[in-house]
């Protein structure tokens, strides 16, 4: 791999770092949102969770406030590899033209089976750092767990732990929900993105190098990649966080289409987008900090690189 190459994945990675530090409490109350009820029908279980705002007081209130960063180190790594990989893969694609038409515009279609495809990277090997973070954001005090609550209380731990019952490919457990997780929320977010960027540019509605094309541009992705993304997002906290025999092996679900059906069956359609408020409040300053940053640093590189050649 080239350095330039290297350079994108490290500032895909970086860019995403600094949105997760942010954002990472409103993953805490989400993942606790998303397996709260599981596999029961609405009224037939206790809600400790009642919405995004009393989730964060209950939490506070009964865990502390420090657990509201729960699992912040191994989404660190996770916002570091999957994005690095994603976004750089992604930047990739650009660089050799793979997504624009004919006449050199940005072409939507080939945008969303770009960031498909960079999505797919990028779940694949962020995938174990995604099962330890839920496993540790999913761990509470015993008047308000919600979901299989699992021993490991630090991300080194964690692995160890998942080692120990399922092996190397153990790690991997759950990667399918997840790739079709950050596929389809790569797919809408880092298309949408790119081509709105495009438009608003080419309305000149901000100065041509502004910061604010990148930024109103990431607000629409933002919302476009919740609508899209929540009902995977809940079926691979599921696959993720659900307890597994000696074998590695789920003891709910099996795989993603019966994590699909059995959801669907005991909670509804509305069951593939509960935590859909604190996803919302996550997902769009996330997604707009994390492209913010993306489109800054990398538009800093491209200064420095004028004034500064790297020559290998």
């Amino acid at each position: 791999m080239d350095t330039n190459k290297l350079i994108e994945f490290g500032l895909g990675g970086l860019a995403a770092c600094g949105a997760g530090v942010f954002t990472n409490p409103l993953e805490v109350v989400k993942t606790r949102m998303q397996l709260q009820g599981e596999l029961q029908a609405i009224g037939k279980y206790t809600v400790h969770y009642r919405n995004s705002f009393h989730a964060f007081y209950i939490i506070g209130k009964t865990d502390g406030l420090l657990a509201l960063q729960k699992g912040l180190v191994p989404a660190i790594y996770y916002q570091f590899f999957m994005n690095g990989f994603r976004l750089g893969t992604y930047q990739g694609l650009i660089n050799a033209g793979l997504t624009q038409d004919a006449n050199g515009k940005v072409s939507f279609v080939r945008s969303v089976m770009a960031g498909a495809f960079a999505g797919c990277v990028g779940a694949f090997f962020g995938s174990p750092f995604y099962m330890v973070k839920t496993h540790l954001q999913a761990r509470s005090a015993h008047s308000i767990a919600v979901g299989t609550q699992h021993d490991h209380d630090s991300m080194l731990k964690g692995f160890r732990c998942v080692y120990s019952t399922g092996g190397f490919l153990g790690l991997w457990r759950g990667v399918s929900a997840a790739i079709l997780r950050v596929t389809v929320g790569s797919a809408s977010q880092l298309s949408t993105f790119s081509t709105a960027k495009a438009y608003i540019v080419h309305l000149q509605v901000f100065p041509a190098e502004s910061w604010l094309n990148a930024f109103a541009a990431a607000i629409m992705s933002g919302f476009v990649v919740t609508a899209c993304m929540t009902p995977f997002d809940v079926v691979s906290t599921r696959m993720y966080n659900q307890k597994t025999d000696a074998y590695g092996k789920g003891h709910i679900y099996k795989n993603v289409l019966q994590c699909f059906v059995k959801t669907f069956r005991t909670e509804g359609l509305w069951g593939f987008y509960k935590g859909w408020a604190p996803s919302l409040m996550r997902l769009a300053p996330h997604t707009v900090l994390s492209l913010v940053f993306w489109d800054r640093l990398r538009d800093a590189y491209r200064r420095f690189q004028q004034h500064h050649p790297i020559e290998l």
